[in-house]
């Protein structure tokens, strides 16, 4: 009773922000700062909200995302502010005005960072304060004749905790009132630089860490008040501003501590990087990092994230097939095999590691004789289910792999030695290697007839179709079953070595420095005819181009029905990752149902009546001139022509001549002539592709036909009053790629010019409520056609991924094909490189900018406090104002 009554005394020191925006959620990253006066010209549109919300916002609009009163610290300059601006600059005779609008930039970015901070800190705060007070009851308890915890206990559990939100609390307050005053010339270094001066204190809780978790877990297993009392610890909420707690455990809150101290040197990353060398702060934040990074370096931090890393490098009278390096599914799990063909046997080895200078060795995983050798069909293989890597997690081994090229590129530039680049080259392989071995995602299953069945991932058809082709082929001659006794079967893997085609997987770290590293841009392919049929079929043609070491399908041409000739003329533009080779594959379509009991691997029942490949030839494809091309096998031609458009090239955003349309003119012009919120465009395409695209296999990712998408621009261009009909006449993956040119041919993204440094540089912050509150306060600040525009794309975007089972199109798949269309800035604001006549790789800096745009994408899109259009709201939001 006593413990009870004491906790119930226990103070709650839930600070409620009186900073809420009435658009979005309260939450930790929020964080607003009172007597803001914004430059907005009027309130921001309403979405999604009621009548009362609208009213309260509008009484509150000193409640707006902005830090201070400042109109030349506000992401949205008013013309006023704007000239007062340029007449404090006009004085400095030394730097250019591009220098002072990127210094001003930065410093109004370092601006946001410190917004995001103060609101982590208060988050952590509240992790503290959830710790100390059960420690005064507990305290008092223990000195009663019944006694929760004794002394001891409680001083090893609870050790420097008290200390600990001491010197934050006194930071926090510190900070506060300074970027409530905020100016670009504030100074707030000496307040880190004392934080990190008193890191000290880490170091006693760090290593006290394990013995005051085992302490915990033996107490919660003792005495079943204090086993609940750990499970129930409440953290007030920030979502609102009520006294709202949430629960979490003692375990979890006694992390917070080792958990931030291992990323403090990543916030004195974030905002070293926006304050400029010249700034007072500059010097006081360096010494600030100095202190921080010889602190990391002197302790064990107590959880390191494991990396996943291979070793595999390279892989006597049987002859050999073919043989490549592919992914098995074992138990679940992902193991990369180096798979060997022989006349009569299908062999699945693994590459042993060398040790003690000992040669290359491989270790025979299992074997199937080909006689033995049949292909699952789906009701065999249905109880096999793939388990699917996360998009997200791919996207995080895609950005690594560049970050790591531009390291090298760098250290080989600066000459600073090999060792540097042989390490760096280390960590490339490994992760190379790891998303090899995690994108493939197309099953392959082989089954012994005798015993059990396998199943290996492909990256596509065209790979699968290969195999099983060669399988197949051998079949049909004599083959007969037998056993390898165990001698014979370590002769056969140890002749593997030497009989190797494929030494390595396909590494850029294996490549020489001189060998192409593949093209990135777009490139215009037309799918002419086929020939050489011996009967009519409907066939119809997929073209796939390979991305990082592995092929995704790109494009489809509608079904040719009931011909020996067919003849498509159908153009598709192709977006190029450093892609090397694109493979055509022409399907025979199959309606007849009743061919799904023979479907095999779970694959599509239209059969591969052709492919092939065509290798990207740089210096070929270099011209203006559109160069034929003719794939030919098993005995049918299909023709093509292909043209590349280099990324300086293809992805500028000219402003239109004829600002009577709507492609290439501003938004806000669109929206102010047509009385809307969202232009006439948008609001077709995405209604038509939400009535009959939702379930169309990657929708927005498969081109649609080049003509069809020029002649629905022309149509929308010219106001025609039939382009509804025209719509629902065409393939809706037209509809989908009318959409994208149209948002890719803005003369300024939807994300503009000005605000898309900060975008980049605030998903770049380390602090995740940071981040938080930094993007949402940047989404807001955005002009509000755009951002209605924004809103209404974004929720269109998560309707689409809920049919992720059939349409294919993830979150991540998503954010891959509209980020850079949303956010790729203007010529003068982008890092493309200049000169037409060298092909663009995914080692230029280029890659980087790309995968940060797609990241803000998938980070709104993931985000669950943006606001979503009400389906009351909707038709009087988006249509026409009377």
């Amino acid at each position: 009773m006593l413990l009870t009554a004491m906790w119930g005394g226990g103070r709650n020191r839930a600070r409620c922000s009186r900073y809420q925006h009435p658009w979005t959620p309260r939450s930790p990253a929020e964080l607003r700062f009172a007597g803001t006066d914004t430059s907005f010209s009027g309130t921001p549109p309403t979405y999604g909200y009621d009548a009362d919300r609208a009213e309260e916002q509008r009484r509150h609009h000193d409640g707006m995302p902005y830090i201070d009163d400042s109109p030349a610290s506000s992401p949205r300059l008013s013309s006023k502010s704007r000239s007062s601006r340029d007449t404090l600059s006009s004085g400095s005779l030394e730097s250019s005005k591009s220098t002072e609008l990127d210094m001003e930039k930065g410093l109004e970015m370092r601006k946001w960072v410190l917004s995001g901070i103060l609101a982590s800190e208060e988050t952590y705060l509240s992790h503290l304060e959830a710790l100390l007070l059960p420690m005064k009851p507990l305290k008092a308890a223990a000195t009663t004749s019944q006694p929760v915890l004794t002394v001891p206990q409680i001083e090893t559990i609870f050790f420097k905790v008290p200390e600990l939100y001491e010197i934050h609390r006194e930071f926090y307050d510190g900070l506060l009132p300074r970027v409530q005053q905020w100016s670009h010339h504030q100074c707030v270094g000496d307040l880190f630089q004392k934080l990190a001066s008193q890191l000290g204190l880490y170091r006693a809780f760090v290593d006290n860490y394990e013995v005051a978790v085992e302490t915990a877990e033996k107490c919660c297993q003792a005495n079943t008040q204090f086993a609940e009392i750990s499970e129930n610890l409440k953290i007030r909420s920030g979502k609102d501003c009520k006294d709202q707690m949430v629960k979490n455990s003692l375990e979890a809150l006694l992390y917070k501590p080792v958990d931030r101290v291992t990323r403090s040197t990543l916030v004195l990353h974030d905002l070293l990087k926006h304050t400029p060398s010249s700034h007072p702060d500059h010097p006081l934040l360096q010494d600030a990092l100095r202190i921080s990074q010889n602190f990391l370096s002197s302790i064990n931090e107590e959880i390191t994230p494991r990396r996943q890393s291979m070793t595999v490098k390279k892989g006597e009278n049987r002859q050999l097939l073919k043989d490549s390096f592919m992914v098995e599914l074992v138990e679940g799990t992902r193991k990369l095999r180096h798979m060997f063909l022989f006349t009569d046997l299908l062999l699945c080895a693994k590459l042993k590691k060398q040790t003690g200078g000992k040669g290359q060795q491989y270790d025979c995983k299992w074997y199937i004789p080909l006689a033995d050798l049949t292909f699952q069909t789906v009701e065999e293989s249905e109880s096999s289910p793939i388990p699917q890597v996360p998009d997200e997690e791919i996207e995080a081994m895609k950005i690594k792999i560049s970050q790591i090229k531009n390291e090298i590129q760098r250290e080989k530039k600066a000459n600073k030695g090999g060792k540097v680049v042989d390490r760096l080259r280390k960590k490339l392989c490994e992760q190379e290697s790891l998303l090899l071995l995690m994108s493939p995602c197309m099953a392959f299953r082989v089954h012994n007839r005798n015993g059990k069945g396998y199943m290996f991932l492909t990256s596509s058809d065209y790979e699968r179709a290969e195999w099983r082709e060669l399988i197949r082929e051998q079949q049909k001659k004599s083959v007969k079953s037998f056993s390898l006794t165990s001698v014979e079967l370590q002769m056969l893997t140890n002749s593997c070595v030497k009989l190797q085609t494929v030494h390595s997987i396909p590494l850029t770290v294996n490549k020489e420095d001189d060998e192409p590293s593949g093209l990135c841009g777009f490139l215009n392919v037309i799918v002419h005819s086929a020939s050489g049929l011996k009967q009519s079929l409907n066939l119809y043609c997929t073209l796939e181009v390979d991305s990082f070491g592995y092929f995704v399908n790109k494009a489809k041409t509608r079904v040719y029905r009931d011909a020996t000739e067919p003849s498509w003329n159908e153009e598709f533009e192709i977006e190029l990752e450093g892609s090397q080779t694109m493979r055509l594959l022409c399907y025979e379509k199959c309606y007849n149902k009743m061919t799904r009991v023979n479907k095999e691997d779970g694959e599509n029942t239209d059969r591969i009546i052709a492919k092939g490949q065509i290798q990207l030839d740089p210096q070929t494809l270099q011209g203006k001139d559109w160069q034929r091309s003719v794939i030919a096998t098993n005995g049918i031609e299909v023709k093509l022509s292909m043209k590349f458009t280099s990324r300086e090239f293809s992805l500028k955003r000219m402003p239109s001549r004829k600002q009577t349309g709507v492609f290439g003119v501003k938004i806000g012009v669109v929206t102010k002539r047509e009385h809307s919120k969202v232009p006439y465009i948008v609001r077709q395409c995405v209604e038509e592709v939400e009535r009959r695209g939702m379930e169309e296999v990657g929708i927005y990712r498969v081109s649609g036909v080049a003509t069809d998408v020029q002649a629905l621009k022309v149509a929308f261009d010219s106001n025609n009053k039939d382009v509804s009909v025209m719509m629902s006449e065409m393939d809706v993956n037209a509809i989908a790629g009318t959409l994208k040119l149209y948002f890719r041919e803005l003369p300024e993204p939807l994300f503009t010019d000005e605000l898309y440094p900060n975008f980049a540089g605030g998903i770049a912050l380390s602090d995740s409520v940071a981040k938080e509150s930094c993007m949402l306060n940047l989404l807001l600040s955005l002009p509000e056609p755009n951002l209605v525009t924004f809103l209404f794309l974004l929720d269109h975007l998560k309707r689409v991924a809920e049919n992720e089972i059939i349409n294919k199109m993830s979150l991540h798949n998503l954010a891959t094909v509209f980020g850079p269309t949303l956010l790729r800035p203007s010529e003068k604001d982008s890092k493309i490189p200049t000169n037409p006549t060298l092909p663009i790789s995914m080692g230029d800096s280029w890659s980087l900018e790309v995968l940060s745009q797609v990241q803000v994408l998938l980070y709104f899109l993931q985000l669950d406090t943006i606001p979503t259009p009400d389906s009351k709201r909707q038709s009087i939001l988006f249509s026409t104002e009377v």
